[in-house]
């Protein structure tokens, strides 16, 4: 993909209907690595595991290595040993192995070798997703288009793919810089301008170059994640130090920034840490990677079952690399995956899949707002939201305020139940988003008088 290619903009869903929107199924699979087919009628594991708390430097290098060459074999041993069809490993480049990228290629390179020895020796099906680590905002503000730090994590992207990565993806942080301090003064104005306006040209930008390099080496461009924006709202809320009402606005509009890597070129299976991934799903119709219930080792969540209702890929987001009683914690992460992943694959074999969402979503969707908008209806609403607007701004205000006009239905329909200053939040985030302008451009003199000092405008192209 070069700069002057068209982005693509979706009018219509892939998926029309909330019972089209399946775990395991999608009308535009996804094959990879060694054989690993996604979204075509089965959901596999995705195992992704870190470091225990240790240095990264030159004299620890060796045992970093080591310990992914462990993490490696044990991933092998276990799927052998559970009769897995298939798995995905993500490796997430910590920032010392994005800020050399002859570190993360090293890593890659081991991960790959187990790999293709699982698929070799056992016909194990796999893939290695890889994720660099967005270092772009070591200085702010963070100069995202161009210096030492863009140049290093392109270097990322490009060493690891050629080192046998199947699958690349990020958590690109542009925009958080405004986000972060708009979300915890409520500000919604501030937090539509850095999801609406800043992050989609920050995505663009980044996603161009990342879709030119899977293009160059063969490789996947999986996806991004709005983690950084509604992740963080989402465990802000679950601490009570945000409104859940906000935290789950925040969430559906957060999607259409995601949506952007897609418009470039990337074609799935989307981040875990991505929970907008069903909104991604109806809308480009690609297999999701998703984590819920079974990511509690890494954080706590408050989507539990909801999150597993779409999904393609399975993970458990993070787990070090220590010892449990049952033995490492990478391997009993692997197994909970399998056996989750095993049930899901019953019901699709079955024919039973709708009576087992169903399950999965009325388990959880009555006990917050975050859950109900992710249900399959939702996120049909959401995605449809999304596409009948023309820009990225319009796109998000319109995703933002069917979030909550979901919400509202639930509460109104005594299925949802609101703590009195939720209904407050609830009411005042509405009144905002209909109160911003009609376009972009009414907002950005008071945006940059704002929180000018937060970010430089030739990040953005403005």
């Amino acid at each position: 993909m070069t700069e002057t290619q068209v982005r693509t903009h979706y009018t219509t869903l892939a998926i029309g209907k909330a019972e089209g929107l399946m775990f395991g199924r999608t009308p535009k699979p996804v094959s990879c690595g060694y054989g690993l087919e996604l979204g075509s009628g089965m959901v596999y594991p995705e195992i992704n595991f870190t470091l225990p708390m240790m240095m990264i430097d030159e004299s620890t290098w060796p045992s970093v290595v080591a310990q992914y060459d462990e993490m490696g074999e044990m991933i092998g041993r276990t799927a052998t040993r559970l009769h897995l069809r298939g798995v995905m490993i993500e490796f997430e480049l910590l920032p010392p192995m994005t800020e050399r990228p002859e570190w993360g290629a090293e890593i890659t390179q081991v991960l790959d070798r187990h790999l293709k020895t699982m698929y070799e020796n056992h016909g194990v099906a796999g893939a290695l997703r890889v994720t660099p680590t967005d270092i772009r905002d070591a200085t702010r503000p963070p100069p995202l288009r161009s210096g030492i730090e863009w140049e290093t994590l392109m270097a990322s992207f490009d060493e690891c793919a050629k080192a046998g990565a199947h699958v690349l993806s990020i958590e690109s942080v542009g925009g958080k810089e405004v986000n972060d301090e708009a979300m915890m003064y409520g500000d919604v104005e501030g937090v539509i301008f850095a999801l609406g306006v800043l992050a989609p040209r920050d995505m663009e930008h980044l996603w161009t170059n990342i879709v030119s390099t899977c293009k160059r080496y063969g490789v996947v461009p999986g996806g991004d994640s709005a983690c950084g924006f509604a992740n963080t709202a989402m465990q802000l809320a679950s601490q009570g130090m945000l409104p859940g009402v906000f935290a789950a606005m925040i969430r559906g509009a957060s999607a259409v920034r995601s949506l952007v890597a897609y418009e470039c070129g990337a074609f799935g299976p989307s981040k875990d840490c991505a929970y907008e991934g069903p909104i991604l799903k109806a809308i480009t119709g690609a297999p999701i990677a998703m984590e819920g219930k079974s990511a509690s080792c890494a954080h706590f969540s408050p989507v539990g079952n909801v999150a597993a209702a779409m999904c393609d890929l399975w993970s458990n987001e993070s787990v070090q690399n220590i010892r449990l009683l049952s033995g490492p914690a990478p391997e009993a992460f692997l197994e909970l995956l399998t056996y989750d992943c095993r049930l899901f694959n019953a019901a699709l074999s079955s024919g039973s899949e709708q009576t087992y969402q169903r399950m999965l979503v009325d388990s959880d969707v009555h006990h917050s707002p975050q859950a109900l908008v992710l249900s399959p209806e939702s996120t049909i609403c959401i995605a449809s939201a999304i596409v009948r607007e023309q820009t990225p701004y319009r796109q998000t205000v319109a995703a933002g305020l069917e979030a909550l006009r979901v919400i509202r239905d639930a509460v109104r329909d005594k299925t949802l139940p609101l703590a009195a200053k939720e209904h407050h939040w609830l009411d005042k985030t509405e009144s905002a988003l209909t109160a911003l302008p009609a376009e972009e451009e009414g907002m950005m003199d008071s945006m940059i008088e704002r929180y000018g000092h937060l970010f430089a405008p030739s990040s953005y192209g403005l």
